[in-house]
């Protein structure tokens, strides 16, 4: 019997056209997914869904989707679609991360055009009658410096145009290799100095803990007079009310935006600007894009239900269902190595290399490496899984490598994460208990043995009286409870380690006051996803 498609949302007709020659069943309904009832009702009787945003795929649909195998969004951002719930009820999600890149590319270009040389308020003033020619002087784009911060898929298209355009490339971003950006024709530099060098600037980075705010008043002190800001990555990159004041003092010469701290957008610090263009989050609207993503999520979603294959999976790894019990606690290990390593580095990663010992070298080592490599991106880019996180980390100019060996040590198995990047390498290792719950057994060659919990503190210090003290102590009195308590040391009064499980993340001022006591060179606290 045929598998059966539902698409639920105004797809492009190519789509489905490549689930009818693919021998799918599919039926086209756009206007379905508004109706959350009538989805409801009929969802059952389909293998596979495709949609964009229009349909809202919640938890109670999904209790009645008795079939739904695969979800696949045309696009990239999936917050219309219960993961929790749909990775529950065992339905893989897709989207296609890829198939509006050049758009939203272009679309930042045409932006720092139009805020060069005032375009909307040119043509609104011409539109008007007035013809104030002497009101709109412009600037150039050649020989100026552009700073591009992110310079993933998008950014790297960015900076090609803009080379086209005879501008100078700077570039910030922790996951670039110096010899990806010889490749990208670009000069890589540290935050501050993109922020003292640029005449216009640019966005391409996803929102996260560490971007939320990373252009706020103090950047922008930093900034060279007269710049010019491009926002079509996320809203809430910006601090938006910093940037207006100083837009109004003539600091900063302008700015564009196609993103906001909040959206739909009806208000904003930036609206009603005159040295401000705006548009409604465009970046991926063109005819070509919306054609791109519906093709892609098509072709994902055929070749899933005809043969097995998984890409751009955001809820699951590549795993069959003979592997999964054996090879579900290891991928879990690997990801929190990875994320480990991913939260201690912010320089640029040259290479990882994952050490496979003992039983875990026979197992399925391609989704392991994929688990490990995407929990060490993550940091920076929460929208990497393991499906993606090699092309990311390929794209980034790094080497990832795999080494597989006999047992060699006490343990059945173990999995040994190390990265280099151009200052240090670091490295941990773990295994998984009988129990099923990995654990971590090396750090920076120092041998543990720690639980891994949702909120952990990870220090490092020299091996002297006082540190366990000073730890209980400090966090004792700032109502921080901890769960477990891992110690570790090279040799007596040398290089020590400690590793605490918490109920709940300590505040920064806590931390503050660790570091202020003197007696640790690194205090840093760390979250995994335990689930």
């Amino acid at each position: 019997m045929a598998p059966k498609v539902l698409v639920s949302d105004k797809l492009s007709p190519t789509a489905v056209q490549i689930f009818r020659d693919n021998g799918i069943e599919v039926d086209f309904e756009p206007d379905l997914g508004k109706d959350k009832v009538e989805l409801m009702k009929r969802i059952g009787d389909y293998d596979g869904l495709a949609i964009r945003s229009a349909t809202k795929v919640t938890e109670k649909i999904l209790e009645n989707a008795t079939n739904l195998k695969v979800i696949g969004r045309a696009g990239i951002g999936v917050d219309n679609v219960d993961l929790n719930a749909a990775s529950r009820k065992g339905v893989i999600v897709m989207n296609t991360p890829f198939g509006n890149s050049i758009t939203t590319a272009e679309h930042a270009i045409a932006m720092m055009f139009a805020v060069a040389r005032q375009i909307p308020e040119a043509s609104a003033s011409t539109h008007a009658g007035k013809w104030e020619k002497s009101k709109f002087m412009g600037v150039e784009l050649t020989n100026k410096t552009l700073g591009l911060i992110g310079s993933g898929n998008i950014g790297s298209i960015v900076a090609s145009r803009a080379l086209g355009l005879k501008m100078k490339v700077v570039a910030y971003d922790p996951f670039l290799s110096e010899e990806r950006a010889a490749d990208l024709g670009v000069k890589k530099v540290e935050l501050d100095e993109l922020l003292a060098q640029a005449d216009f600037i640019t966005l391409h980075v996803p929102k996260t803990d560490k971007t939320a705010g990373m252009l706020d008043a103090a950047a922008i002190a930093k900034m060279k007079k007269g710049v010019r800001i491009v926002n079509c990555a996320r809203g809430g990159l910006v601090d938006e009310d910093a940037l207006a004041e100083a837009l109004k003092s003539g600091h900063v010469a302008g700015a564009a935006f196609d993103v906001f701290a909040v959206e739909p957008a009806t208000e904003s610090p930036l609206f009603n600007l005159s040295n401000v263009v705006v548009t409604p989050h465009l970046g991926a609207a063109t005819s070509e894009a919306q054609e791109n993503v519906a093709i892609q999520v098509a072709e994902q979603i055929s070749d899933y239900l005809l043969n097995g294959a998984v890409t751009n999976a955001i809820n699951m790894p590549s795993i069959t269902a003979e592997e999964a019990p054996v090879l579900g606690p290891f991928v879990k290990l690997a990801s929190h190595l990875g994320a480990f390593i991913g939260q201690m580095t912010e320089e640029a990663i040259e290479s990882v290399n994952i050490l496979y010992d003992g039983k875990v070298a026979e197992m399925n080592t391609k989704a392991l490496s994929s688990a490990a490599i995407a929990g060490v991106m993550k940091a920076q880019n929460p929208d990497v899984n393991m499906v993606s996180a090699p092309v990311v980390a390929a794209e980034r100019g790094i080497q990832c490598s795999t080494t597989t060996q006999e047992k060699s040590g006490v343990f059945d198995s173990y999995i040994k994460l190390t990265v280099k990047t151009a200052k240090k390498t670091r490295s941990i290792a773990g295994t998984v208990f009988s129990d099923g719950k990995p654990r971590f057994i090396q750090i920076k060659g120092i041998n543990i043995d720690a639980e891994i919990g949702r909120h952990m503190l990870y220090t490092t210090n020299d091996d002297v009286p006082g540190i366990i003290g000073t730890l209980g102590q400090t966090l004792g009195q700032n109502d921080v409870n901890i769960a477990n308590f891992t110690l570790g040391r090279s040799e007596a009064g040398a290089n020590a380690i400690a590793l605490l499980y918490l109920d709940a993340q300590p505040p920064v001022s806590v931390l503050d006051k660790l570091k202020a006591t003197g007696m640790f060179q690194q205090v840093k606290p760390l979250e995994f996803d335990v689930e």
